[in-house]
């Protein structure tokens, strides 16, 4: 028996975003069968859909799903996923408008039931028996969803067996969130155009970013809150270094301080989770009574402590979720659905895995490539009434403040580029003093002595806000004791007036603990009196960026320019980088422009 279309009026309405890409979609239907031109083996059944993590990948694609298979132009569905937990997911999912698909298929089936629509695999199934899939696309005119369509760049046999699987299908939409790799490996299907500049880049045939996103109230606004402080180690020469996170020093230096910080021994990580879990506090009280925390660990002996850490300050158990445990989907689908505070995951919940009730994050991994950065924090911006805001806890390490200041940027994949990888990952912390060596002794194995925590920024719409401020303070207390309900404006309105107070209070306490440069009533003139000589150069930058970020909000006040545009033509015209790590020439350049604009 075969299985009966779906009923379009079982899907919930759709975003202005998904119907207007579906009508770009259905606008291409050119032949008299209501196919895209081209149809099998040709560019033109081929669609890219890129839009932000939690903008509703999934019910766009099956919307389409939908249409073709009542019109009749396809047959089956074959959706294709990265991981196994998002093929149950998936077929959930479906399941739920009235399209039945098998998650359970293996290579060995060679065909589903015929009560089913079709099938959801991994990348890794198809990569292994492409014939097998390919007999299967041929035997019915078949649909093909490529979920996140990057990560068929991960291997040859991935990209390989992708296409060959799939050249046959007669449609194959394309879905990602994050558009673009570290590497040059081609994605199956995407179409490259050579720019001005000579290189290729990855061309969307619809495009829903973050900013789009956050401006329609689809996704949930971030706010960062990034943690610096000293940290120490002890090479085996028995040589004791100390650096101080957030300060600019060479990739050696920064492997071993992140690695220090991130140490479960230490006091930076139990510092970190306490002020975390008290923001996660603040928020269930405040109007997300069911709202949860995730931490993102580098391995499996990590994220086990950070989970008795957690047990010791909440008081409650700690979910842990390592992507090798049989068992794994499960407890993700139990934490999702339960009332449990804390979630500790190695790697696997970066990405795809929808637990919209997460709204509190620790960045404690030392990954920070782009794309997993984005993906990362794409898990905490699925929004499920108005006003919800996620808050993202970090070490203040220069790449991820400016990942974590460009938040808004959309990225296309670029082939032919000068091949400088973006970011650090795990294997090049491991070799970071083989890079770029800052000291002989730093080649070789080292003990975390201590590593201390101190709340260094607060990070939202591509602004800076705050100053620094030690842990347990009062004056931390402020910044974790924010309303978990609030629209971008109210939230940019309520930390500039912290900003203020902060500003003035340090001015009150005389030379010692100026923080001027910067309006301390919170006007947005910006134009105090500059930074007194008496100040570090870390404090002069402190109060440049006070000044800047009041200007800034004087120019969004009067053009009603986004901060974060604001900021990104800055950089445009002056260079450099996002403010969080600019030079203090570097700001002063931009106080200049901006007072011209």
């Amino acid at each position: 028996m075969a299985a009966p279309r779906p009923s379009l009026a079982s899907f919930p309405p759709l975003r202005a975003w998904q119907r207007r890409g579906m009508v770009e979609y259905l606008r291409r239907r050119a032949d008299g069968s209501g196919g895209i031109r081209s149809g099998v083996g040709g560019t033109g059944g081929n669609f890219l859909a890129v839009a932000t993590p939690g903008a509703g990948k999934t019910t766009f694609a099956l919307r389409i799903a939908a249409e073709l298979l009542v019109d009749g132009p396809v047959e089956a569905i074959t959706v294709v996923t990265p991981t196994e937990h998002l093929k149950s997911q998936w077929a959930t999912a479906a399941s739920a408008v009235g399209i039945e698909l098998d998650a359970t298929f293996r290579n060995a089936d060679v065909h589903s039931a015929a009560d089913f629509h079709g099938a959801v695999v991994t990348y890794a199934q198809v990569g292994m028996a492409p014939a097998v899939h390919r007999r299967r696309t041929l035997a019915r005119r078949t649909m093909v969803i490529l979920d996140e369509i990057h990560h068929a760049g991960d291997s040859r046999s991935w990209g390989d067996g992708v296409k060959s699987a799939f050249e046959p299908a007669v449609r194959r939409l394309m879905l990602t969130g994050t558009p673009f790799r570290s590497d040059e490996n081609r994605i199956p299907f995407v179409t490259y155009e050579r720019g001005p500049d000579g290189l290729l880049r990855s061309r969307s045939d619809s495009s829903y970013g973050y900013a789009d996103a956050l401006a329609d109230g689809v996704v949930r606004p971030v706010i960062f809150l990034a943690y610096s402080g000293e940290t120490r180690w002890r090479t085996s020469a028995g040589d004791e270094l100390a650096a101080r996170l957030g300060e600019p020093m060479t990739k050696d230096v920064v492997a071993h301080a992140w690695r220090t910080a991130l140490d479960p021994t230490g006091e930076w990580m139990p510092q970190v989770l306490r002020a975390a879990d008290a923001r996660l506090q603040a928020k269930r009280s405040g109007g997300i009574p069911d709202a949860g925390g995730l931490v993102i660990a580098t391995d499996r002996q990590t994220a086990r402590a950070y989970a008795k850490l957690l047990e010791t300050i909440s008081g409650e158990k700690a979910v842990v979720v390592l992507s090798d445990d049989a068992g794994a989907s499960g407890r993700i689908a139990a934490f999702a659905a339960s009332n449990q505070r804390w979630l500790v995951a190695v790697r696997m919940v970066s990405e795809g895995v929808d637990i919209p009730r997460l709204a509190v994050g620790v960045y404690a991994t030392s990954a920070s490539t782009p794309l997993f950065f984005s993906q990362a924090i794409g898990r905490f911006v699925r929004v499920r009434r108005s006003g919800e805001t996620a808050s993202v806890f970090l070490p203040s390490v220069t790449h991820l403040l400016e990942l974590a200041s460009e938040m808004e940027a959309q990225r296309d994949h670029v082939l032919g580029a000068r091949s400088v990888r973006e970011g650090l990952d795990d294997e090049l912390l491991d070799r970071a003093s083989r890079a770029e060596k800052g000291s002989d002794e730093l080649t070789k194995q080292f003990e975390a002595l201590s590593a201390t925590a101190e709340l260094d920024q607060v990070i939202f719409d591509g602004t800076s806000f705050g100053l620094p401020v030690q842990t347990g303070t009062p004056e931390e207390e402020e910044y974790l004791g924010l309303p978990g309900l609030l629209t971008p404006g109210q939230m940019a309105t309520l930390l500039a007036h912290r900003q203020a107070e902060q500003t003035a209070a340090a001015r009150r306490r005389g030379p010692g603990g100026r923080a001027d440069g910067g309006p301390a009533d919170g006007s947005p003139d910006g134009r105090a009196a500059g930074p007194s000589p008496q100040l570090t150069a870390g404090e002069r930058r402190i109060a440049l960026r006070r000044q800047l970020n009041g200007l800034v909000a004087a120019h969004h006040h009067r053009t009603g320019l986004a901060h974060g545009k604001i900021h990104a033509e800055l950089r445009r015209l002056c260079g450099g980088p996002a403010s969080a790590q600019a030079t203090i020439a570097q700001l002063e350049e931009r106080i200049a422009s901006l007072r011209t604009m």
